[in-house]
This record gives C-alpha cells, sequence and structure tokens, in this order.
C-alpha cells in the first residue's frame, strides 16, 4: 500500500464533498426523517476525483471520505433540531450565525469526545464496525485496476436527478399515492412515496429494518389510528384528514415514547462494557506506533473554540449569563455521554443504525424539564434554550459515531489517526459553513412541517416537528403525557421481545428505535423504505458493498437530494413551482411507478447476469 500524506488536495476534495453530501443529507432528513451514512459514496466519489488528478492511494482516497463523511454526519444534528426553532416561531428566520456557531461547536465536541474513546473502541475485537469495514473495503479499490463503481453510482445519480425534476419540477406526477376510506365505521388509510431517495435508505438500512420501520408504521397507521378515529366522524367524513390530524396530534407521541425509553435503554446497555473498555485502557497503554492523536495544545483549542462559541450563542438566547454557563455545561455533559453511546453503537450496528434522535429526545426533555424549575413555566426563550442544547448535542454524537466508524477503516488501512482527525476537523467546519444556507433555500422554497395552503409542498421534517413539540410542550404544560406513556409501553415491550430473541441466541433482532422510527413516521415514506429494503434483499446488496446494489442506492438518494435543492433555488430565484396537479390527473401516479421501474431495472438485470 502507498505511503499516506495529508495533501492540500485530499483536504480540499474532502471539503469540497462534505459541502455537497452535507446539503444532500440535510434535504434527505428533512424529507424522509432519516439519515444515511456517505462513506461509501464519498469513498467512491473521492476515488473517481483523485484518479482524474492524477492517482488515488488507498490512504489518499481515505482522508477524502474522512471529511466528506463528516459533513455529512453534521447534517442529521443540524436539521432534526434547528428547523424546530422556525415551527415554534422562536425563529422568524433562520439565524446564520447561531446555526453555524452551535454546529460547530457541536461537532468539535463529537470531534474531541471521539479522541479518547479510539483506543478503546476502534481496537476492541468484540465490535464487529461493519459500515467502517466495508468503508475500508471500498477505499482499497483504489489500488486495483479500473472498476465500474464510479458508474453505477454516477448512473443512480442521474437517474434519480432527472426523476425529481420530472416530479417536483415539471409535475409529471406526484410525490406520492395516497388513499384513505371508511369500511363499515372503521377507517383506513395507506400510501407510498414515489421517490428513489427512500428506495435507496431502504437498500441501505436492510430488509429487517425497512421492515421494522414499517412494522412501527403498522401499528400506528393500520392499528392505532383507526382505533382513535372509529366514532369521531360518521363514515361521510374525510378519512385522510382525520388520519393525518390523527397521527400529528396523538399517534406520533406514541414513537416519542417509544423514543425516549430506547435511548434511555441504549444508555442503560452501555454503561458497562463501555466502563469494563475503560478499566482495561488504564492498564493497557499503546506503544504509540499507529502515530498518536492531535497533540494536546490543538485539542485545547478546540475545546475553547467549541465551548466558548456554544456559550456566547446560549447567551444570545437566553440573555443571563448565569443560564448560558448551566445550558453549556449541559450541553458538553450531554455530549460527551451521548458521543460514547453513539461511538460504540456504531461500531455495533453502523453509524446508519445511530439512535441519535432517541439521545437528542432524551436531552431535550430532561433539560426542559430542568429549565422549567429555573426559569419558570412561561420562561420566554425556554423552548429555544432547550432547543440549541438539543441541537449541539445531536452535532456532537452524530459526529462521534461517524468519526469512530473512519477511524475503524483507517485503522485496517494503516492510517495515521492524526491526519484522520485533521481531515474530521476540515469536513466539520466546511459542513457547518453550508448548513445555513441549505436551511434558509429549502425554507424559502418548500417551508418545513405539515402541509397547508401557505406550503402547499412543504418537507416534513419530522424529527425537528417532535422537538419542537417537546420543547413546547414541557413550558406549556400540554404534553399527551398519556400517548407518550402508552409508548414507553409499547417501547418496554419490544425491548422485552428483543432481549428474548438474544437471550435464545436467535439472528434475528428487535431494535426499539427502529419500530419507533415508524410509528412517527407517515406511512408512505416507511412503505417506500421497506420497498426498498425488499429491492436489497432481492439483489443481496448486503454482501457485497461494493456492487451496483448500494452503489446505485447512494447515488439515488445524493440526485435525488441535490436535484431538490437545485429545485429550491429555482424556485428562491423567481422560477415557479411544480404543477398542483398533475396533467394526467389522479391517475399520474402510474407514470412515476413506471419511472421508479426504469431506474431499478439495472440493478435487477445486474442481478440476473451475476446469477448466470
Amino acid at each position: 500500500m502507498q505511503s499516506e500524506s495529508l495533501t492540500i488536495r485530499s483536504l480540499v476534495l474532502g471539503a469540497l464533498l462534505a459541502t455537497l453530501l452535507g446539503a444532500a443529507n440535510a434535504y434527505l432528513g428533512l424529507y424522509a426523517g432519516l439519515t444515511v451514512s456517505a462513506s461509501i459514496p464519498a469513498a467512491v466519489l473521492g476515488m473517481g476525483l483523485l484518479r482524474m488528478l492524477g492517482g488515488a492511494p488507498a490512504r489518499e482516497v481515505n482522508l477524502v471520505q474522512t471529511a466528506a463523511s463528516s459533513g455529512e454526519a453534521l447534517a442529521a444534528g443540524v436539521i432534526f433540531t434547528f428547523p424546530a426553532l422556525l415551527m415554534i416561531h422562536y425563529w422568524s428566520q433562520v439565524d446564520p450565525w447561531s446555526l453555524t456557531v452551535i454546529a460547530l461547536g457541536g461537532g468539535l465536541l463529537g470531534i474531541l469526545a471521539s479522541i479518547p474513546l479510539r483506543r478503546l473502541l476502534v481496537n476492541d475485537a468484540a465490535l464487529p464496525f461493519p459500515e467502517g469495514r466495508a468503508t475500508a473495503e471500498v477505499v482499497r479499490l483504489s489500488e486495483a485496476p479500473e472498476t465500474a463503481s464510479m458508474r453505477h453510482l454516477l448512473a443512480g445519480a442521474l437517474g434519480a436527478a432527472l426523476f425529481k425534476v420530472l416530479q417536483g419540477g415539471v409535475g409529471l406526477w406526484p410525490g406520492a399515492w395516497k388513499g384513505a376510506a371508511w369500511w363499515g365505521g372503521w377507517m383506513g388509510a395507506g400510501g407510498v412515496a414515489l421517490s428513489p431517495a427512500l428506495l435507496g435508505v431502504g437498500l441501505f438500512v436492510g430488509i429487517r429494518t425497512a421492515g421494522l420501520i414499517f412494522a412501527g408504521g403498522f401499528l400506528g397507521w393500520g392499528i392505532g389510528i383507526p382505533l382513535l378515529a372509529r366514532g369521531e366522524l360518521p363514515p361521510m367524513g374525510d378519512p385522510s384528514g382525520l388520519a393525518m390530524d390523527l397521527w400529528s396530534t396523538q399517534i406520533r407521541y406514541i414513537g416519542v415514547g417509544a423514543m425516549l425509553i430506547g435511548g434511555l435503554w441504549s444508555l442503560l446497555v452501555l454503561v458497562r462494557p463501555l466502563a469494563a473498555l475503560m478499566l482495561s485502557s488504564s492498564t493497557d497503554r499503546s506503544d504509540g506506533s499507529d502515530g498518536g492523536d492531535l497533540p494536546s495544545p490543538v485539542l485545547g483549542i478546540m475545546a475553547l473554540m467549541a465551548l466558548g462559541g456554544l456559550a456566547l450563542a446560549s447567551l444570545g438566547v437566553v440573555g443571563s449569563p448565569t443560564l448560558a454557563i448551566l445550558l453549556t455545561v449541559i450541553l458538553a455533559l450531554a455530549g460527551f455521554l451521548f458521543s460514547a453511546v453513539a461511538s460504540y453503537m456504531a461500531g455495533l450496528l453502523g453509524s446508519s443504525h445511530n439512535p441519535v434522535s432517541g439521545m437528542t429526545i432524551a436531552t431535550i426533555l430532561l433539560s426542559a424539564l430542568l429549565l422549567r424549575l429555573l426559569m419558570g413555566v412561561d420562561a420566554a426563550g425556554g423552548a429555544g434554550a432547550v432547543l440549541l442544547v438539543g441541537a449541539g448535542v445531536c452535532c456532537a454524537a452524530a459526529l462521534a459515531g461517524d468519526n469512530i466508524q473512519d477511524l475503524k477503516a483507517g485503522a485496517l488501512l494503516g492510517a495515521t489517526p492524526w491526519r484522520q482527525q485533521t481531515a474530521q476537523i476540515v469536513g466539520v467546519i466546511s459542513g457547518s459553513l453550508v448548513m445555513a444556507p441549505v436551511l434558509i433555500l429549502l425554507e424559502q422554497a418548500y417551508g418545513f412541517g405539515p402541509i397547508d395552503a401557505a406550503h402547499p409542498h412543504a418537507l416534513p421534517a419530522p424529527q425537528a416537528g417532535l422537538m419542537a413539540a417537546l420543547a413546547t410542550g414541557v413550558f406549556n404544560g400540554d404534553l399527551p403525557w398519556d400517548m407518550i406513556l402508552m409508548g414507553i409501553g409499547c417501547g418496554a415491550a419490544v425491548i422485552v421481545v428483543d432481549q428474548i430473541l438474544a437471550w435464545q441466541g436467535r439472528g434475528f433482532r428487535v431494535p426499539v428505535l427502529a419500530v419507533a422510527v415508524g410509528i412517527y413516521l407517515p406511512i408512505d415514506l416507511s412503505a417506500a423504505i421497506l420497498l426498498g429494503g425488499i429491492l436489497g434483499a432481492v439483489i443481496g446488496a448486503g454482501a457485497n458493498p461494493q456492487g451496483p446494489g448500494l452503489l446505485r442506492a447512494a447515488g439515488w438518494i445524493t440526485g435525488e437530494a441535490l436535484a431538490g435543492i437545485a429545485l429550491a433555488a429555482w424556485v428562491v430565484s423567481g422560477g415557479t413551482k411544480a404543477l398542483d396537479a398533475p396533467p394526467g390527473g389522479n391517475i399520474a401516479w402510474v407514470w412515476g411507478v413506471i419511472a421508479l421501474f426504469a431506474l431499478t431495472y439495472p440493478v435487477l438485470r445486474s442481478r440476473r447476469a451475476d446469477s448466470a
């Protein structure tokens, strides 16, 4: 393997891809409430770009993907929380300074937390690091003869971008097929989103996780909503409007309860292994042959920058130096705690399966209850302050999990930790600078939250909607605690089932957070994710990370997201929006189905060719 160097071109390419993939993941999270790891597509893109510039040594490709995936991970922390400030009307528009400072500060905290955890987790043979190992295998392709990886990723991206332009720009078909009806006094609703990006998400998370997400959706939409709707309206009432209302005001809080118990359970489960690792590290001193971490003075400067920026941003919200310091302390402690959990989960399941949203929900609820005691029920800025704490913690946890995964890939490739950590800092800085412009653009073009007359194409932003409802609900005292407690009960039942399966040594597990995600997602999104999981199972995508399945899926996610951002820029600059009523009428969704099949056909054909 060629020698490693921290070149200017690797940092520049990493920064550019961090902004590109960060913007794409921001769009995906606002649309679907889920994000996926960009390590593999970043490695493929970095490989292709470096080859065009004269050569692609594996370790240099790894530095590019490390920086790029750090920018992408930051997007999760931003879009899960900051749009909530608009939803509660604390912000009339995105505050770019506060967003950038908190995103950067939280991201730097995540990097700082991952440094002491590196030798604890990366060298732990019990942690499989599935995505880290897959990334290392893809990076090794850079030193092999020319492959079709880049072609598959670009073909998927261009196809998905064209699909999005025809759907969201020209308006040839709607974004989803939806239907609802009354049957003998019972109401039922269903649908499926027409989205290459959601198919790609399903391929990435796999059939098991996709199936569990859909199972959660069926619990909410197939059982919960019909039970709640019975007797609410006579059969001639509007079933689709009622279904959405029941989901937004009651059902999704069951998901909140399940997410809360899932996040707390993750903490309890990980206390013992993390403590054991830390105790073992006290007697295991590395000889430093791996090149070591960044020097202490650099880490000290990072800590001062992160905590100082977060304290100033908090002061701008609460106006009290004492409370600003308290918020910063809460953020730092929760950030390091949840960064440790996120890092361990990345080693266990991969960063795409990290329970970052569950940790953020726990942070927001506990912080809101604490600040309510200190500031009063009607305290001005209380909900906004809590959301900013949650945003910083979410950014830190997302970065820590992604960084540990990349450090594992680097360890397998013989990379130097401090060089990767430098690339991570470059990625975080690049990602934090692009997040505010992207959110401003999407908010002006589409809006966030429920669809209404003023925002007919609003991005659902389901995670941010939950955070907003929790923060304001604690201060206003109007949270539907009965639904939250029901969700806690459902989550506890799922945890019991999962533990029974674990004790029996079964290969199949039931992660509570996957079920909880499905409960609070609109059913058309979880159905599309399930279809992607089925497609991945058919083509065997999980067994071949370098194959056309996952690479096309990465292209679908990136292409649709970037096309959505481009359409937003078109609208904001004065262009017309997509037609609200496609020219083909209600049957126009058939054209979308045909277009989706055209996108997936090359993947199915390649699978048949492999089988032959």
